[in-house]
């Protein structure tokens, strides 16, 4: 590949570490411009975004008649998550089930902010446990295959878990933190590729684990796109895009109601994507999912660019917490500190070494693109 001549957005901070970036004769890139010719102008969180959610939690109430509960969130401990969960019981009057997946990698935050939750609100929580040994194996191999995207692991086992649950049990509603307030620039496929292509996943784990998994759970993205959709009737549902959702006033409201607990940075509740994406990607790949998230901030007028740019121009997290956290997670996976090291020092590869669907998800893409039910940019 030609290396580009460096340069940055003038109206967000994604730059040219997306290798496919573009720019127009203002100096705004492609996001920017998707951001207000494609997102701004269907996203509704006004009266009209009320209604409509309103409209589907009737739906939602009326279809859970006589059942123990009417839908079902995936909680991670995170702020989308825990203010989804908050909206449904205390401000939509739902019964959602809460879904947990423990794939062995979480902060003592994420524990601590999953059981205010569940006791301030009164739910229930149903927790899927992950076989460690199935899951560190299919680490290893990800890790061993010098990709970016080593969470690939942990966000299938995320959603694979969610889904396959409520499709097992008949649960026809899922709701999601998904939403275009934080993530309206969505991180390029080669910082993090696509967690839902069981074929790559398969393909790694065939060349570099070394025990079947047994019980890791398992969907492609056409299973839960399609099949569970059209065939078992499960939808999915993003509040957060039909209400005000402004992410540091979401945050301190459930500070406030639960004694929640704030992370450093999106997604931080995990202590291994807490190292994957504050170390792996900026360390060994350039990659740095922080412009992706300060950028959406920038656009939805959380944050100022000069304010992103000087946070961007730190590291994530301190040199001590990072020694800290590489000696937790060789130690986790029963690696040395020199062993892992030896593999941050590989070779780096991309999704493309290995097998995959890409050509299958981009139709998919391009169908649901045109349909209007998918906006942001994704590449």
């Amino acid at each position: 590949m030609i290396k580009r001549t460096y340069a940055i957005c003038a109206n967000c901070i994604m730059d040219t570490s997306d290798s496919n970036i573009t720019f127009d004769s203002r100096g705004w890139c492609d996001y920017c411009n998707n951001y207000h010719s494609n997102i701004l102008p269907h996203w509704h969180t006004d009266q009209r975004g009320e209604r409509e959610i309103m409209d589907k939690v009737a739906q939602i109430k009326r279809d859970g008649i006589g059942k123990s509960h009417d839908c079902i969130i995936g909680l991670s401990g995170g702020v989308d998550s825990s203010y989804v969960t908050y909206l449904a019981k205390a401000k939509f009057g739902l019964r959602p089930l809460l879904f947990h997946v423990d794939a062995g990698w979480n902060s003592q935050q994420a524990v601590n902010n999953i059981e205010k939750l569940v006791d301030g609100l009164g739910l229930d929580l149903h927790t899927e446990v992950i076989n460690w040994e199935e899951m560190k194996d299919l680490q290893l191999a990800f890790f061993k295959a010098q990709v970016p995207h080593l969470d690939t692991p942990q966000d299938h086992a995320f959603f694979a878990g969610l889904y396959n649950f409520a499709a097992k049990n008949g649960v026809k509603y899922i709701l999601t933190g998904a939403n275009y307030s934080t993530e309206c620039v969505r991180e390029p496929l080669e910082w993090h590729y696509h967690a839902s292509d069981l074929r790559q996943l398969k393909d790694i784990h065939a060349k570099f684990g070394t025990r079947p998994l047994k019980t890791f759970p398992m969907a492609d993205i056409f299973t839960y796109k399609l099949y569970y959709r059209f065939v078992k009737g499960v939808r999915v549902v993003k509040p957060l895009n039909c209400v005000p959702f402004h992410k540091e006033q979401a945050m301190q409201e459930l500070v406030d109601k639960f004694g929640w607990q704030k992370y450093a940075h999106k997604h931080y509740e995990s202590r291994f994507t807490r190292f994957y994406e504050g170390y792996w990607l900026p360390k060994k790949f350039g990659y740095d999912k922080r412009r992706a998230h300060f950028s959406s901030l920038i656009l939805t007028g959380q944050m100022s660019r000069d304010e992103a740019l000087e946070r961007i121009a730190k590291p994530a997290y301190d040199p001590e917490t990072v020694a800290q956290d590489f000696e937790y997670i060789a130690t986790k996976l029963d690696l040395t500190v020199p062993e892992l090291q030896q593999l941050m020092d590989g070779p780096n590869k991309s999704y493309r070494d290995y097998r995959h669907a890409m050509s299958l998800i981009e139709l998919g893409t391009r169908a649901l693109r045109a349909v209007g039910v998918q906006r942001a940019i994704i590449r």
